[in-house]
C-alpha cells in the first residue's frame, strides 16, 4: 500500500475510521474523541490504588536483603517484641510453589531459609500491621543471619546464561574479504529506570472462599492471575485481579506487579483482612526492574561507496539476578541489531547472563533501543570515515519492498523506511543545517589549526550540532508469540441494549479506553459515547494478552473490530433491511444479550520457526527517523537538546492526538536515555535510588518535539495499524549522540552521554575514541 503522511492538527489525510460529528473535539481540527479518563484525572476525581479505602485494612512492608549474594541461614525476630499483634510471613507460609510464575521458575516469592540471596533488596520476609508507625518500629527488629558468597557483577564473567540466540545469512567471511573498509566498534548502555508517576501499589482482599481479590496498578492482569493461582494454590475463580487507575507503566508494571500482588496476598491470607502494599519511591527504584544494560560489538564491512557487505554483531545483556523477561528482551534486541538496512552477509549473536544485581525486565522498546543505538552510531561513524553524508549512506542501504532480513523474511508490504527518512530530512532542513554547523566548526578551529576533538574555550563557548538516526521496530510479539498467546477480545450487546468492549488490556495513560470504543463505534456505525469499555477485571473479561510490545491497538484492537463486525452481521441478519444502529436496541429486547468472543488467528502468510529463528520474525515493522539539534557547552560539556523532528510510520493513525502524545513521550524518554539518565551501582546496590539523584528531563529540559505521522498500513490487521508506543524510543538517542558528534567532533560510545564522558572524549588524543573503541582497516 502507498504511504501517507499526516501533518498534525489538520484533516488533510483521508480517514478510514469515521467519527460521528457529534463527537468532534471542541477547538480541535482533528475531530477525534476526547480521552475518556481525561476529565477525571484533570479534576482529581480519578482514584488510584492508594486512594481506595478498604475498612480494617492493614499495611504491609517487605524485609529485604542488604547483600548482593549470600546464603540465608536464619530469620530471627527480636524475642523482646510481642509479634502476636502483627503478621510476619516467610517462605514457609507459601501454600503453593515458591516462584513468581513467568518464563522460567527461577525467582522465588521469598528467599527460603537455606536458600540463596542473589541480589541486594531481594525479598526475604513480609510484615503487616494495623498502622505504618508499628511497621517502622518493627522493621529493624528482624535479623537476617547470612553467610556471604562471592558475587558476580560483570555479565561477561558470568557462567549462567539465561538465553542466547544466533541468526545468520550469507557468507560473512566472504563479505569482509570483499569490503573496502572494515570498521569495528564497541558500544555500551546502562540501566534506565521507568519512573512511572505512580509507584507500585497493590491491595489484597481475602475472600470467604479462601480466595483473593487484587486491586492494583498494573499492565497485565492475567500475569498476576496466573502467578496467584500457582503460588497460593487458588482456582481461576478464587484468584481475581482488578486493574485500578494506573499512573504509567512503560514496562515497569508488566511483570513486577506479580511479585507485589503475591506479597500482599500472602499477608492478607495470614492476617485474614485486606492488606495494602504501596511502595515509597526509594523502595520502588531500589527493588524493581530496569532496562537491561548491554554491550554491543560491531564489525562492519562496506564498499567505498558506502554499501554494507558484511555485519558481525555481538550483543551481551545483563539480566540481573533472575530471568524475568530477559529472553524476549534479548531476542528483540538481537533481531533489530543490524538496523533497518539490507546486508547480504550477516551474523547476529546474543547472550544474556545472570549477575548479582536486581533483576532487569521490560521497558519501552524491549531490547531494541540498546542495539539500535549501537547500529546507528556505527553507521554514522562509517559515513564519516568514507566522507559520505549520513543521509546518503542511509539512502543506499535502507530496506525497501521485497528486501530480505537476516531471518530470511521478505518485506512484502508496509515498508516506509525511505518515507520517514525523507520526511525527517526535509522537515529539519538537515543537509542545510549540517553544512552550516560544518562551517561553524571550521571557523572555531581557525581554518583547521585546531584539530577535531580538542577542548575549546574562550569567547566561542557553545557549539551546535545536528544528528540523524533511523530505526525499525517489529509490530507485536516476536515469531509465533501471538499464536501461543491465543488472545481473546469481546464485544457485547447487553440484554438492556448497551454496547460494551471487553478486553484485559489496560489504560495506563496511552489511550486504550479511548481508542477501543472509537474503533468499535466506527465499525458498528454508532456514536462513540454509546460504546462502553468494561473494567479490566479477570472475573469479567477474557485474556486478551498483556498490554506490552506495542500490540494493544494492532493486535487486540484488530480483534475488537472483527468482533464488532460479527456482532453487526448477526444483529442485521436477525433484522433484515434494518441497519445495526437502528436495530440493536430492539434486537436486545427481543433476543437478549449477544456477545462475540474473537480469538486471535495467525496473520496470513506469516511463518516463523522458533527453533531456528528463521522466517517472518514479525508480521510487519514500524519505521522511524529522528533528527536532533543540540547545543554543547565546550567548557562544561553540558548538552541541551533543543529540537527533535520525529517521524514515525504507525501503519494507521487511529487517534492523531493520542498518537502524537506517544511519539512525544517516547522521544523525551529517549532524550533522557541519551543524556542524563544514569544509574550508579556499588557492590550490586543502586546508589542513586531517589528522585533527588536519579535525573530525568524536566519540562525545562524538554526540547521542542515536532511529530510527523506516516501511514503505511499493514493489510493483515483490519484497520492497518502497527503500533506506536515503543517505536520513538528506538531512534532519538542515537540522533542526539550524532548531534553531539557534529557539535564537538567526538564520538560517544556509551549512554548516557554525560558531560564527564564528553569532556574525556574531547581531551583524548584520538579525538573521542573512534580508534580507541574500534579499529578501522582498508
Amino acid at each position: 500500500m502507498p504511504t501517507r503522511t499526516l501533518t498534525p492538527g489538520t484533516e488533510t489525510v483521508e480517514r478510514a475510521l469515521v467519527i460521528d460529528p457529534g463527537q468532534r473535539v471542541p477547538g480541535r481540527a482533528s475531530g477525534f474523541p476526547l480521552r475518556r479518563e481525561g476529565p477525571a484525572k484533570l479534576t482529581g476525581a480519578a482514584k488510584y490504588t492508594d486512594d481506595l479505602v478498604f475498612p480494617g485494612a492493614w499495611y504491609g512492608i517487605t524485609i529485604r536483603s542488604t547483600e548482593a549474594r549470600a546464603k540465608l541461614l536464619a530469620i530471627e525476630p527480636d524475642p523482646d517484641v510481642d509479634w502476636s499483634k502483627v503478621v510476619l510471613a516467610t517462605a514457609a507460609d507459601i501454600p503453593g510453589d515458591n516462584v513468581v510464575s513467568l518464563i522460567k521458575d527461577d525467582q522465588p516469592l521469598l528467599v527460603p531459609v537455606g536458600g540463596e540471596i542473589r541480589h541486594h533488596a531481594e525479598p526475604v520476609a513480609l510484615l503487616a500491621a494495623p498502622d505504618r508507625e508499628t511497621l517502622r518500629q518493627l522493621k529493624g527488629r528482624i535479623k537476617l543471619v547470612t553467610e556471604a558468597l562471592p558475587p558476580v557483577f560483570d555479565p561477561e564473567e558470568s557462567d549462567h546464561v539465561f538465553a542466547q540466540y544466533e541468526v545468520s545469512q550469507g557468507d560473512v567471511a566472504a563479505g569482509f574479504a570483499a569490503a573496502d573498509l572494515v570498521l569495528e566498534g564497541e558500544y555500551r548502555v546502562g540501566h534506565q529506570e521507568q519512573l512511572y508517576i505512580e509507584n507500585q501499589a497493590m491491595i489484597a482482599v481475602p475472600g470467604e472462599d479462601g480466595g483473593i481479590v487484587i486491586h492494583g496498578s498494573m499492565q497485565c492482569p492475567y500475569y498476576i492471575h496466573k502467578a496467584l493461582k500457582r503460588a497460593l494454590r487458588l482456582s481461576s475463580v478464587q484468584a481475581r485481579v482488578i486493574q485500578e487507575e494506573t499512573g504509567g507503566g512503560f514496562g515497569g508494571k508488566e511483570e513486577y506487579p506479580s511479585m507485589l500482588a503475591l506479597h500482599a496476598s500472602l499477608l492478607a491470607l495470614k492476617a485474614r483482612r485486606p492488606v495494602r502494599m504501596i511502595y515509597e519511591r526509594h523502595e520502588d527504584i531500589a527493588a524493581t526492574t530496569k532496562r537491561h544494560p548491554a554491550i554491543v560489538r560491531h564489525r562492519t564491512g562496506v564498499t567505498k561507496d558506502g554499501r554494507l557487505v558484511a555485519q558481525d554483531i555481538e550483543v551481551v545483556m545483563d539480566g540481573g539476578a533472575y530471568c524475568t523477561l530477559t529472553p524476549v528482551v534479548l531476542s528483540r534486541g538481537v533481531l533489530h541489531a543490524g538496523g533497518p538496512y539490507r546486508c547480504p552477509n550477516v551474523r547476529l549473536r546474543g547472550r544474556a547472563t545472570r549477575t548479582n544485581t536486581p533483576p532487569n525486565g521490560a521497558f519501552r522498546g524491549f531490547g531494541a533501543p540498546q542495539t539500535e543505538f549501537a547500529a546507528e552510531t556505527q553507521l554514522n561513524r562509517i559515513a564519516e570515515r568514507l566522507a559520505i553524508s549520513p543521509a546518503d549512506i542511509r539512502r543506499r542501504n535502507v530496506y525497501r519492498l521485497n528486501d530480505t532480513t537476516p531471518t530470511g523474511q521478505v518485506l512484502r508490504e508496509s515498508v516506509a523506511a525511505e518515507e520517514v527518512l525523507e520526511q525527517a530530512l526535509g522537515a529539519s532542513l538537515y543537509e542545510r543545517v549540517r553544512e552550516r554547523t560544518a562551517r561553524d566548526a571550521a571557523q572555531r578551529r581557525g581554518s583547521g589549526t585546531i584539530p577535531a576533538g580538542t577542548l575549546r574555550t574562550g569567547d566561542d563557548r557553545t557549539a551546535t550540532g545536528i544528528g540523524l538516526a533511523l530505526a525499525w521496530h517489529g509490530a507485536g510479539f516476536t515469531g509465533s508469540g501471538e499464536v501461543h498467546l491465543a488472545s481473546v477480545a469481546s464485544v457485547e450487546l447487553t440484554a438492556d441494549g448497551r454496547l460494551r468492549v471487553l478486553t484485559a488490556n489496560t489504560e495506563m495513560g496511552q489511550g486504550t479506553k479511548t481508542v477501543f470504543p472509537q474503533m468499535v463505534a466506527a465499525e458498528l456505525g454508532v456514536r462513540v459515547d454509546l460504546v462502553e469499555y468494561a473494567a479490566q477485571d479477570t472475573a469479567e473479561v477474557l485474556d486478551s494478552g498483556p498490554t506490552v510490545a506495542s500490540r494493544t491497538v494492532m493486535v487486540v484492537g484488530g480483534l475488537t473490530i472483527l468482533a464488532a463486525r460479527k456482532l453487526k452481521a448477526e444483529v442485521e441478519a436477525r433484522n433484515p433491511g434494518v441497519p445495526f444502529q437502528e436495530a440493536y436496541r430492539d434486537d436486545a429486547q427481543a433476543h437478549g444479550a449477544t456477545r462475540i468472543d474473537q480469538q486471535f488467528e495467525p496473520y496470513p502468510g506469516v511463518v516463523f520457526d522458533d527453533e531456528t529463528y528463521l522466517g517472518d520474525a514479525y508480521p510487519a515493522y514500524g519505521w522511524a527517523a529522528a533528527v536532533a539539534t543540540v547545543e554543547v557547552d565546550l567548557d562544561t560539556a553540558e548538552v541541551q537538546v533543543r529540537d527533535v523532528i520525529a517521524v514515525d510510520d504507525v501503519g494507521k493513525v487511529i487517534h492523531p492526538i493520542l498518537c502524537e502524545g506517544q511519539v512525544e513521550g517516547g522521544t523525551l524518554q529517549a532524550v533522557g536515555y541519551a543524556t542524563i539518565e544514569e544509574i550508579k551501582l556499588q557492590e550490586g546496590r543502586y546508589l542513586n535510588d531517589r528522585l533527588a539523584t536519579y535525573l530525568i528531563p524536566t519540562a525545562l529540559d524538554a526540547p521542542h518535539i515536532r511529530s510527523i505521522l506516516v501511514e503505511a498500513p499493514y493489510s493483515g490487521a483490519p484497520h492497518g495499524a502497527k503500533g506506536v508506543g515503543e517505536l520513538p524510543m528506538d531512534v532519538a538517542a542515537p540522533a542526539v549522540v550524532a548531534a553531539i558528534h557534529d557539535a564537538t567532533g567526538v564520538w560517544i560510545h556509551e549512554l548516557p552521554a554525560t558531560p564527564e564522558k564528553i569532556l574525556a572524549a574531547l581531551r583524548a588524543p584520538d579525538g573521542g575514541g573512534a580508534r580507541r573503541k574500534g579499529a578501522a582497516a582498508a
